[in-house]
């Protein structure tokens, strides 16, 4: 199947052909559903806390996690294209001839931007670049004259935004500067991801076209940020490794070969992640989108929960830990197993049918099921947004239930009573994770053995016209983390603010 040419390109990526023709047999089997047991609900899977729970758990991160390596991890190689998709719009039918005032007036959108135009964190960019060009941008707004405006901001030729990916444009306005994400993410960090010493450890996953951006906008202003806070950052960059490119098909099921027969591939989605994580040594990570940033002024419940979340899971690795080492110092009766079985249950919310209730037929059940990655996730109260959502799910194996967080595609929606359990989700996934890889004895986990690859999807692409199928692996806080210990804990909407489109940033909360 594969020519020589072929072979050379797998190997450059870093792909055995095995691996290739795996993906191409999954193109042939597809993905199984995933079979849905229940929502997660509170008190069913998702922890409510109480006002002193709360800070019970921010009391116990204050003290344990200053002497430890923390690092806050932010996916951002995502492009901001989607955001402008309306001003695409708006621009064309402005260069088509529409009045400025008709477009408005059948628009309210048009008319909410246009008017509200000088108040984004980027005019003042827009207005200094326009001046070094020889344009008001000032007077052309006041005239209505809207299409350069456009064309300026979106443009590769202006401030291209459309071609930037979304930490690198300016979100919100200051009295005395205007910060992008990146930015905001920087202030955010540190003050949750200081060590004693006051380093300030982030990670953020780029695209290779704009990590050299990035590492330029980092040069321009982590100064500001070291002074403001009296702190040292270590800022990381890293990419989608090659090989966790996947290889598209035809509607065939053959490689896709482009026009110069090559194989083509492409990204195998934010699942490609797990391996970026799998390098990361720190104690502690927390896992944020890069859109989900506000201004200060209400920051402060945002950085709370952060640490509650963070304080709960310190917390209960070290009851883990305890037991583990109890187990392995052979010192561990009958009663101690049922404390610890308890835990497991109550705490950790693994199934009870994981676990037989005698020490001899259970020990070695519960050490497996506690010796794994951890993971504690905020949940929101769902408003409508897209995306995943907390559940119980039956491992198709052992019938056991675990908790997962679960896409919409992974769902046979054509199956009355699955489509009815996922229609009953109470709360959304808004990427608000605080995770653990090592063991008691700080060895690493191998991330990638605690995956589901049963959990990847298909979809249906186009290149030069032509129809192929492409593959993307187990996304990240889904398929990748599904073996992990899992912990659901309700977060406040406030703070989940992500910045999907470009009116987004016109809401109050990132005013």
């Amino acid at each position: 199947m594969f020519t020589e040419k072929d072979l050379i390109q797998l190997q450059e990526k870093g792909i055995t052909p095995q691996l290739a023709q795996h993906q191409i047999e999954r193109f042939k089997s597809g993905f199984p559903f995933i079979r849905l047991a229940a929502a997660a609900t509170p008190s069913h899977g998702i922890v409510r806390l109480d006002e002193n729970q709360l800070h019970h758990f921010v009391g116990w991160y204050d003290e344990h996690a200053p002497q430890m390596q923390v690092l806050k991890f932010v996916p951002a190689s995502g492009a901001a294209t989607r955001m402008f998709k309306d001003l695409f719009t708006w621009r064309e039918k402005l260069a088509a001839g529409t009045a400025a005032e008709e477009l408005m007036e059948q628009d309210e959108q048009a008319r909410e931007f246009f008017t509200q135009l000088r108040t984004f964190a980027f005019w003042d960019d827009l207005e200094r670049l326009m001046g070094e060009n020889g344009k008001d941008a000032l007077g052309l707004w006041e005239s209505k004259n809207y299409l350069p405006l456009l064309e300026t901001l979106l443009s590769e030729q202006g401030l291209g935004y459309a071609l930037l990916p979304k930490g690198l444009l300016r979100f919100h306005r200051y009295n005395d500067h205007n910060r992008t994400a990146f930015e905001e993410h920087l202030a955010e960090g540190a003050q949750y991801a200081r060590s004693e010493s006051g380093k300030v450890n982030l990670h953020f996953t780029v695209s290779a076209e704009h990590r050299g951006r990035f590492i330029n906008h980092t040069g321009d202003v982590l100064n500001r940020w070291e002074e403001h806070f009296d702190a040292n950052y270590e800022v990381k960059f890293s990419v989608q490794k090659p090989s966790t490119d996947t290889l598209a098909v035809d509607m065939e099921n053959k490689p896709f070969r482009d026009h110069d027969g090559s194989l083509l591939f492409r990204p195998g989605g934010h699942g490609a992640l797990i391996q970026n994580l799998n390098e990361l040594k720190e104690d502690l990570i927390f896992i944020k989108n890069i859109d989900n940033v506000v201004p200060d002024r209400i920051k402060e419940e945002t950085i709370a929960w952060k640490k509650a979340l963070g304080g709960m899971l310190l917390k209960y690795r070290e009851e883990i830990f305890r037991i583990l080492e109890q187990v392995e110092s052979r010192n561990f009766s009958q009663s101690d197993y049922i404390a610890a079985r308890s835990f497991a249950l109550d705490k950790l919310c693994i199934d009870g049918a994981a676990l037989p209730q005698k020490l001899e037929d259970g020990l070695d059940a519960l050490v497996s099921l506690l010796n794994r990655p951890i993971r504690i996730c905020g949940m929101v109260k769902n408003v409508g947004e897209p995306g995943g959502g907390p559940f119980w799910v039956k491992d198709p194996n052992t019938g056991n239930l675990s908790l997962q967080i679960v896409e919409s595609s992974q769902v046979d929606h054509n199956d009355k009573q699955q489509k009815e359990i996922f229609l009953q989700a109470t709360h959304f996934n808004p990427v608000d994770l605080v995770c653990s890889f090592k063991d008691r004895k700080g060895k690493h986990f191998d991330l990638t053995q605690y995956t589901d690859p049963q959990t990847g999807f298909i979809s249906i692409k186009s290149k030069d016209g032509k129809d192929l199928k492409a593959q993307e692996l187990p996304g990240l806080w889904n398929g990748a983390m599904a073996q992990w210990i899992t912990l659901f804990v309700e977060v406040p909407l406030i703070t989940f603010n992500p910045v999907k489109t470009i009116m987004d940033l016109l809401r109050p909360e990132h005013r």
